[in-house]
């Protein structure tokens, strides 16, 4: 039977729409509590809807009982401090799930390539009902600072490279890629990240935001990419020789770095 999946996905997997204008939205993310939860580096979440409106990122699935990253409950204390932020996330009128901001600390490309990592937003998923994908609504200005897709975690050919502007929104299907962000700032950067039910409502909300398929990806010298890939070869196996020395053994396995 399948899932209910977007036209405006189905090309590329990911879509830039046309920069939010928030000149005159408030900053209300800096009033919101975070909680620790990794992700691309060192980051912290304020989260605005999850599993039973509580201040907490768990996925929905491993909650009781469990569910998909759908139907998301928001956080009454929260929503108050942020109603724009609220608004936005409902702006398109699709089922909100896992809902919330990130504040990610600047980091390095080699960083940013270590930490790339798939989502699991469809587990418990069932076939006919819409494909659930990621929305990132950036809130500050780091136009340096770059959205990275792989379809292929260890293939720097298939690298996406994407800025971050202020109002930047970016929709991916995060299960098909591989994805973190460099954070080329002095300052934390703060993006609203969404969790968002393919079908009539969000096709209706791209098509409005001009959804272009094929944006332009920012190049990077090809020696900065073959540093981060050494790195990030190096970091894994660091990590899998410490884990199997007290017994663990580590996917991907040893024949990866030969």
């Amino acid at each position: 039977m399948g899932f209910l999946t977007s036209p405006a996905l189905s090309e590329t997997g990911y879509v830039v729409l046309d920069r939010h204008d928030q000149a005159g939205d408030p900053a209300e993310w800096h009033d919101l509590e975070y909680v620790g939860w990794r992700s691309s580096g060192i980051t912290r979440f304020a989260p605005l809807a999850s599993h039973a409106g509580d201040v907490e990122c768990n996925g929905f699935w491993n909650h009781t009982p469990p569910r998909t990253d759908k139907d998301g409950v928001w956080i009454a204390s929260q929503v108050a401090k942020a109603p724009t932020l609220q608004a936005r996330a409902l702006e398109p009128g699709a089922n909100v799930g896992r809902c919330r901001v990130i504040e990610l600390q600047p980091n390095t490309y080699a960083d940013a390539i270590y930490n790339l990592h798939q989502d699991d937003n469809n587990r418990l998923n069932t076939e006919g009902t819409g494909w659930v994908v990621r929305a990132w609504l950036n809130l500050t200005d780091d136009p340096d600072s770059l959205l990275i897709l792989r379809s292929d975690r260890f293939d720097p050919t298939t690298e996406i490279r994407l800025p971050l502007h202020a109002g930047s929104r970016i929709i991916v299907d995060t299960q098909r890629f591989w994805h973190a962000v460099w954070h080329r700032g002095s300052e934390p950067r703060y993006s609203l990240i969404c969790s968002w039910t393919s079908g009539p409502e969000l096709d209706a909300y791209l098509a409005a935001g001009h959804a272009d398929p094929h944006p332009a990806s920012v190049d990077l010298p090809a020696s900065l990419v073959a540093d981060a890939q050494a790195e990030m070869h190096r970091r894994i196996e660091e990590r899998r020789q410490a884990f199997e020395a007290h017994g663990i053994v580590m996917e991907p396995t040893e024949s990866l770095y030969s």
